[in-house]
C-alpha cells in the first residue's frame, strides 16, 4: 500500500479524506517517508510534518499554513492540497517543520463559508464566549488552538503562519495580505519579500489585535502572520490554479528550506495600506450607505458618508479613504467593514 493510501485511505487524498470524515478522524495516523520525513494526520484537516532530524534546515524555521478556515474558498485548499500530493509522492523532499491545516471541514463539504458561526472570529479565546457555547466552529477553534500551541512549543524558532482565504467580492487589488496588529512590531523585510515572490503586492496593516486565526498566532504564540487573500471564491474545481502559482511556488521553496530569491526592488513593490475606522453594526439603526457589490479597495472622496446611526454619522476624512470587505448582513456588534487609507 502507498504511503497516500497509508494515510488516507484506497483512492483518497487528503482532501477528499478531510471531506469523507469532516467531522474527526477515528485516531491519529503516522507515515514515514522513504527520505525519512514524518507525517501524522493528527484529526480530521489536520496533518503534522516533520523532517529526518539530520537533514538542515537552512532558514532555521517553521510554517503553520492554513486553508479553508471559510469552508467555501477552496482555491487555497486545492493548492495545499497540491503540494501535499508533490510531497508524497517524492517531487520534493521537506526541510522544515509544518502544520498543514483545513480549517472547517463540515463547512468545506456543504460548500458554505461556515455553518454556524464565523470560524475566523473565534480565535483568540473569542469561542469561550457563551452565545458560541456548544457549537461545532466554537470546538474547532479550541482544538486548532491547542495543536498550533503544541506545535510552536516544539518549534517556535521563526515561526511563521500564512492563512490562505479567496474574498466573497470582487477586489480592486486581486491578492493582498494583511498583517496582525502586536503593538510595537513592524514587518520585516523578509516578510515583505515573501508576499512579493508569491504575487501578493498589497499589504494591509490591521490597528488592533482581533480574533481572526492569523491574529491569535501573532499575538499567542510570537508569530509572522498573515491572512492572505488571493483571489474570489469559486466552488471546488472551479478555479484556475494558474492564478496561485506565485504562493504555491513560494511555500514550496520554504518548506523545502532553499533560499529566498534576489528581491527586485527596482519591479517589485508592494503597497502599504492601513486601518483608519472599524465600521461595526449598531443596531437597529444602523444604515450603511456602501452599495452591495462594491469592490474591494474602492475609494471614497472626502466628505463621503460612509455610514450613520441615530447619534454617529462617519464620513471620509480630509484625505480619500478606501474600503475592504462591506458586508451589511452581519450580526449587531460585527464587522461591516474596513476603511483604509495610503500609508506613506
Amino acid at each position: 500500500m502507498n504511503l497516500q493510501a497509508q494515510l488516507f485511505g484506497p483512492d483518497l487524498d487528503w482532501l477528499s479524506h478531510t471531506l469523507a470524515r469532516a467531522e474527526h478522524v477515528s485516531s491519529e495516523k503516522i507515515v514515514v517517508l522513504d527520505d525519512g520525513a514524518g507525517l501524522q494526520l493528527q484529526d480530521s484537516g489536520l496533518l503534522y510534518l516533520e523532517p529526518p532530524a539530520d537533514r538542515p534546515n537552512p532558514n532555521n524555521e517553521s510554517l503553520i499554513v492554513s486553508a479553508g478556515v471559510h469552508g467555501n474558498e477552496t482555491a487555497p485548499i486545492e493548492v495545499l492540497n497540491n503540494l501535499l500530493n508533490e510531497l508524497l509522492h517524492g517531487k520534493w523532499q521537506l526541510a522544515c517543520p509544518a502544520l498543514f491545516i483545513l480549517g472547517n471541514p463540515p463547512a468545506m463539504d456543504a460548500g458554505k463559508r461556515f455553518l454556524d458561526a464565523n470560524l475566523n472570529r473565534l480565535f483568540g479565546g473569542a469561542h469561550r464566549k457563551p452565545e458560541y457555547r456548544g457549537l461545532p466552529e466554537a470546538d474547532r477553534a479550541r482544538l486548532l488552538e491547542n495543536a498550533c500551541k503544541a506545535f510552536a512549543a516544539k518549534h517556535s524558532t521563526n515561526l511563521c503562519h500564512y492563512d490562505l482565504h479567496t474574498a466573497i467580492r470582487p477586489s480592486l487589488r486581486e491578492k493582498f495580505a494583511l498583517y496582525p496588529f502586536v503593538e510595537g512590531r513592524d514587518i520585516p523585510d523578509e516578510q515583505v519579500d515573501f508576499l512579493l515572490e508569491a504575487d501578493v503586492e498589497t499589504l494591509l496593516l490591521q490597528h488592533r489585535e482581533g480574533t481572526t486565526f492569523a491574529s491569535f498566532s501573532s499575538s499567542e504564540l510570537g508569530a509572522e502572520s498573515f491572512t492572505v487573500e488571493l483571489g474570489k471564491v469559486r466552488p471546488f474545481g472551479q478555479n484556475d490554479l494558474s492564478r496561485f502559482t506565485g504562493i504555491a511556488n513560494a511555500l514550496r521553496r520554504r518548506l523545502q528550506g532553499e533560499p529566498p530569491p534576489k528581491p527586485d526592488r527596482a519591479s517589485g513593490q508592494i503597497t502599504v495600506f492601513e486601518v483608519v475606522h472599524e465600521i461595526l453594526n449598531t443596531g437597529d439603526s444602523f444604515r450603511f450607505h456602501v452599495p452591495d457589490g462594491v469592490a474591494n479597495f474602492t475609494m471614497y472622496d472626502p466628505g463621503t458618508v460612509i455610514w450613520e446611526d441615530d447619534t454617529t454619522c462617519y464620513k471620509v476624512g480630509d484625505t480619500p479613504e478606501g474600503i475592504v470587505f462591506p458586508n451589511r448582513d452581519v450580526p449587531v456588534g460585527q464587522r461591516v467593514g474596513l476603511m483604509i487609507r495610503p500609508r506613506s
